[in-house]
C-alpha cells in the first residue's frame, strides 16, 4: 500500500502532514511498538534506580544490615542490566524507525514523480525534490525516531511524580507542576521555530532550483556572456537564505539554552526543598539522597521531551512539503473501464489537426510554427488533451500504461542519465542482439561510442554533459531506436547537427524503422526528402500533404517554410 492523495482506495489520504507522519509509524508496527515499549522499559529502569538506592542506603547503611544492603545492591544491578539491555535494543529500533520513514519517503516521492510523469516539471521545482530527497527525510526520520524516547521520558516523569507524591506531597507537586510549567515555556520557542523552519525550507527549495538551472544552463549562460547577472542573483538568493538561516539559530539557541537551563533550575528547585524537608526532620537521609537521584534523573526526560518538540516540529515542517507533493494529481489518469485496443500498428489520428498517420510509413510533419508541432506530438502521445484515436479507439479511453507501450514521443527536453552507456541506451535491457549496434548506426552515433572511453561499456555522467549539444541528440534518437516502439514520433531530431550527418541520419531513419510507424516533426529538407508521406501544417491544420518534391512544386507556403530551413 502506497500513500498517495485521497480517493486512491485503499490507501491513507494525504491531507495533512500529521497523518503522514502516523502513516510511517505504522508502516512497520512491530518494530515502531518494539522502540516505544523499550523506550518505556529503558526510561523506567532509570526513575527506578533512585528508589532502589534509597533503600539500600536506609535500610543497608543507616540500619546497619549487611543482608539488606546486598539485596538492594543486586536489585540495582538488576536495573542496571535492564537499562543496558533495554537502550541497546530501544536504539537499534530507533535506528530502523529513522531509517524507514526517511527511505519511505524517498520511495513514496518517487512514485509521486512517476505518477505525476510529464506533467512533474511544470508542476514542481527541481529543487523542492531535491530538498525532499536531502534535507526532509533526515527531520522526518528524527520526527519518528525520537517517539521511543519521548514515550519514555514521559513515562518516566509520570513515575517519579507518583513516587515523590507518596513520600512528601509538596516535592510531588513541584514535579506534577512544574513539568507542564517548563514545557509550556518550551512551546513559546516551538510556534516561531516551526514559522522560521517553513520559510527557511521555502528558500533552500528556490536557491536549490536556482542552482540546478545554473549548472543545466551554464554553456549557455558562457555563450550570451550571462554568468555575471546569474551570478548576481544567485548571490542575492544566497543572502536571503543566510539570513533565513540565522533567523532560525536564533531560535533555535533559545530552544537549546531553554533544554539546559529548565531541567538544571528545575533540579536545583527540588534538591533545596528536599535539604530543607531532611533537614527539619520531615524525610530521611536515605529519602533525600533519592530525591536527589529523582531530580538529577529528571533532567535527561526533561531534555527529551525538549528535542521531541525540537524535532517532531521539523519533522512536520518536511511532511507538509512531502504532502503537498502527494496532493498534485497528474494531468490523466487512467479511464474508469480501460478500452482494449488491437493489436498489431494501426491509424493514429489527431482529429483537431487532421493528421493521420498511415501504419508502417514514415511520415514527416512540417510547420509552418514549431509550437504547433510540439502540440501535435504531444497530443498523439497523451500528453495534452485532445481528440486521438488508434485503430479508432479514442487514447482518452486506453489506459497509458497501453498508451507508454505502444506510443513513444521523443523530443530533445529528454535528458541522459548518468551511468554505463549501453544500460542507458537499453535501460530494460530488452534489444535483440546487435540492435543497440543498430540504432546507433541508424542514428550516426558510432563515433561518438568509439571515443569513449569503455565504448559501450564506458561510464556517462550526468546528463551527458561530456557530450556536445548534437552528440547528446543522435544518442537520444538512438535511445529511442533500441525502444522500438509500435509508433515512434521524433520532434526535431537532427535540429542540433551539422548537415553531413543529418544526411546520414534521413537515409538510415527509414530502413531502421522499416515495418513500424514514424512520424518525424521537422523542416530539414534533408530529413523531408526521405520521407514516405509529407503532411503540411499551418494554424495547427493540416493543409497540404504528399511527396516532399510534390509539395515543394504545388504548395508555395510549404516551400517558403522550407527554404527558410535551407537559408540557415
Amino acid at each position: 500500500m502506497r500513500f498517495s492523495p485521497a480517493g486512491d482506495p485503499g490507501t491513507p489520504d494525504a491531507r495533512s502532514a500529521t497523518r503522514y507522519l502516523v502513516w510511517l509509524a505504522g508502516r512497520h508496527p512491530v518494530i515502531f511498538g518494539a522502540g516505544l515499549a523499550l523506550g518505556v522499559i529503558w526510561m523506567l529502569a532509570q526513575a527506578l534506580v533512585p528508589a532502589v538506592l534509597g533503600r539500600a542506603v536506609e535500610a543497608g547503611l543507616a540500619q546497619r544490615d549487611p543482608d539488606s544492603l546486598v539485596r538492594w545492591s543486586l536489585a540495582l544491578l538488576g536495573l542496571g542490566l535492564v537499562q543496558a539491555v533495554a537502550g541497546i535494543l530501544r536504539h537499534r529500533c530507533a535506528v530502523h524507525n529513522w531509517l524507514g520513514a526517511a527511505y519511505r519517503t524517498v520511495q513514496v516521492t518517487v512514485d509521486a514523480t512517476n505518477r505525476l510523469g510529464a506533467a512533474l516539471p511544470r508542476r514542481v521545482a527541481a529543487g523542492e525534490v531535491v530538498s525532499i530527497g536531502t534535507a526532509d527525510i533526515e527531520h522526518i526520520g528524527g520526527a519518528i525516531d525520537i517517539t521511543a524516547r519521548g514515550a519514555g521520558s514521559v513515562v518516566g516523569i509520570v513515575t517519579v511524580a507518583v513516587i515523590l507524591l507518596n513520600a512528601s506531597q509538596p516535592l510531588g507537586l513541584v514535579v506534577v507542576l512544574g513539568v507542564p510549567l517548563l514545557m509550556a515555556l518550551v512551546a513559546l520557542l516551538i510556534r516561531p521555530l516551526h514559522r522560521q523552519q517553513a520559510a527557511y525550507r521555502d528558500s533552500t527549495g528556490r536557491l536549490t532550483a536556482r542552482a540546478a538551472d545554473i549548472v543545466s544552463g551554464l554553456r549557455v549562460l558562457r555563450g550570451v556572456g550571462g554568468e555575471p547577472v546569474l551570478s548576481e542573483r544567485y548571490r542575492q538568493r544566497s543572502q536571503a537564505l543566510r539570513a533565513d538561516g540565522l533567523r532560525v539559530a536564533r531560535v533555535e539557541s533559545l530552544l537549546q539554552a531553554a533544554q539546559i537551563l529548565l531541567p538544571g533550575v528545575f533540579v536545583v528547585l527540588v534538591t533545596w526543598l528536599g535539604a530543607r524537608f531532611a533537614l527539619r526532620g520531615e524525610i530521611s537521609a536515605g529519602e533525600l539522597v533519592s530525591f536527589y537521584g529523582y531530580t538529577a534523573f529528571l533532567v535527561s526526560p526533561l531534555r527529551n521531551l525538549t528535542e521531541a518538540a525540537d524535532k517532531l516540529t521539523r519533522g512536520h515542517v518536511a511532511a507538509r512539503r512531502v504532502v503537498r507533493l502527494l496532493r498534485l494529481a497528474p494531468e490523466f489518469t487512467d479511464p474508469a473501464t480501460p478500452v482494449p485496443v488491437p493489436a498489431g500498428p494501426g491509424e493514429l489520428a489527431d482529429v483537431r489537426s487532421g493528421l493521420v498517420l498511415r501504419p508502417g510509413r514514415l511520415t514527416a510533419l512540417a510547420t509552418a510554427t514549431p509550437q504547433d508541432a510540439t502540440e501535435i506530438a504531444d497530443r498523439l502521445g497523451r500528453y495534452a488533451d485532445g481528440d486521438v484515436t488508434l485503430h479508432g479507439v479514442p487514447l482518452r479511453d486506453v489506459a497509458l500504461a497501453t498508451v507508454r507501450e505502444r506510443i513513444l514521443v521523443a523530443d530533445n527536453d529528454a535528458q541522459l542519465f548518468s551511468g554505463v552507456l549501453r544500460t542507458e541506451l537499453d535501460p530494460h535491457d530488452r534489444a535483440e542482439p546487435g540492435a543497440v549496434e543498430a540504432a546507433l548506426a541508424a542514428a550516426s552515433a558510432t563515433d561518438i561510442v568509439e571515443a569513449l572511453p569503455g565504448g559501450l561499456d564506458g561510464e556517462v555522467a550526468e546528463r551527458g554533459r561530456e557530450f556536445s549539444g548534437g552528440q547528446r541528440q543522435r544518442l537520444r534518437l538512438a535511445r529511442a531506436l533500441v525502444a522500438d516502439p509500435e509508433t515512434l514520433i521524433l520532434v526535431e531530431p537532427t535540429s542540433a547537427v551539422d548537415a553531413h550527418t543529418e544526411a546520414r541520419i534521413a537515409e538510415r531513419l527509414g530502413p531502421a524503422r522499416h515495418g513500424r510507424t514514424t512520424l518525424v516533426c521537422t523542416t530539414s529538407p534533408l530529413v523531408l526528402g526521405h520521407a514516405d508521406h509529407v503532411v503540411f501544417v499551418e494554424d495547427g491544420k493540416v493543409v497540404a500533404e504528399g511527396r516532399h518534391e510534390e509539395l515543394l512544386a504545388a504548395e508555395p507556403r510549404y516551400a517558403a517554410t522550407v527554404s527558410r530551413e535551407e537559408d540557415r
